[in-house]
């Protein structure tokens, strides 16, 4: 996330003026920095956070004039899965919108009102109301053209099992987002397609990196020639160097499980002793203002209607063309591991 972080400080100086940055580090306890804003009313609530720190910290800090938080970053749903309802959490911000069909799998969440989820798509909120989307991903293939031509480009992941892709792609195999991508592939070819698929893709001898950014910055280099990442990194890129300054492309697969949107969201803990605070908070991820931070300071899709998002050489989210899926139907990352560690990808 480097490329977040240099853009962060380009940017970030209207959202510092809201509230001040947390102290540095963060780990499994609620942040000492982070005490509730004079401003807020009520109790303050307890937040576990599975963004990042560097990708969210000033949005909390922002909302802190609202809405008392003590943050916890670095938290899973498998955390408060084992906790149940003695979890201290009273909302969870969750990466992924299959660890948010977890804890609503196991009914560990509270429904959201009306005037919450009803901001956003029915595609991008849990069918029974208890987790609503703050922003959106899309899996992409970036490539860099002096290395893949466009008319060599795949029209979809079954494309890179070809020969001529041999040790050209990029994957992180450890990154919660390509374990998303394989969770949807199990529920769009089932578990014998998505084992077949991911058989045949090892065998084009991949190049395995530990994340999106080093994925992105070894295409950018030629180092590999291509690789399976989110949009939102070279949006990063390209905010901060200029898309000229900025080699690699993107290549969005339509109606394809490499072309998967996935959602960051946030619910509100049935067990939280802080309802109304809790609520207001999810609330408050959904208002313009935060809208536009995701739109401008992390590059991902905003979606709340009308809020604008602009980036040379991206569609927006409208435009794109996902293959059809149940997020309830990611929930099972156990089993996707299960598959991973089978294949021998982990």
């Amino acid at each position: 996330m480097g490329g977040f972080r240099r853009w962060a400080a380009l940017g970030g100086a209207a959202v510092l003026a809201v509230g001040t940055l947390t102290a540095c580090g963060s780990g499994s306890s609620p942040d000492p920095g982070a005490s509730t804003a004079s401003a807020a009313a009520g109790p303050a609530i307890t937040l576990y956070s599975g963004r990042s720190k560097e990708l969210v910290g000033p949005l909390i800090e922002q909302i802190k004039g609202t809405v008392a938080v003590n943050v916890a970053y670095d938290k899973k749903a498998n955390q408060i899965l084992e906790e149940g309802d003695r979890s201290p959490a009273d909302v969870y911000f969750g990466q992924d919108a299959g660890e948010l069909g977890a804890l609503a799998k196991a009914g560990l969440l509270e429904p959201l009102p009306s005037d919450i989820t009803d901001k956003i798509p029915a595609q991008y909120r849990s069918g029974d109301g208890t987790w609503a989307a703050t922003s959106a991903r899309s899996r992409v293939l970036v490539y860099n053209p002096a290395q893949v031509a466009d008319a060599d480009l795949p029209a979809g992941i079954d494309g890179l099992l070809d020969p001529k892709f041999k040790g050209k792609v990029g994957y992180a195999p450890t990154n919660a987002s390509f374990k998303s991508f394989v969770t949807a592939l199990r529920v769009l070819r089932g578990e014998d397609g998505a084992k077949a698929w991911l058989q045949g893709f090892l065998a084009n001898e991949p190049k395995k990196f530990e994340g999106n950014g080093k994925i992105l910055d070894a295409v950018n280099s030629g180092t590999v020639a291509s690789g399976l990442i989110n949009h939102y990194y070279w949006a990063q890129a390209v905010k901060e160097k200029g898309q000229a300054a900025v080699p690699s492309k993107l290549k969005f697969f339509d109606n394809d499980p490499g072309g998967l949107v996935n959602l960051a969201g946030a619910a509100v803990l049935k067990s939280s002793t802080n309802k109304p605070q809790a609520i207001e908070f999810v609330r408050q991820l959904l208002t313009n203002s935060s809208q536009e931070y995701f739109a401008t300071k992390t590059g991902e899709y905003p979606v709340v209607a009308g809020v604008p998002f602009s980036v040379p050489g991206l569609p927006p989210l409208a435009d794109l063309k996902p293959p059809k899926i149940d997020y309830a139907q990611l929930s099972d990352t156990q089993g996707t591991e299960k598959l991973l560690t089978e294949v021998g990808a982990l």
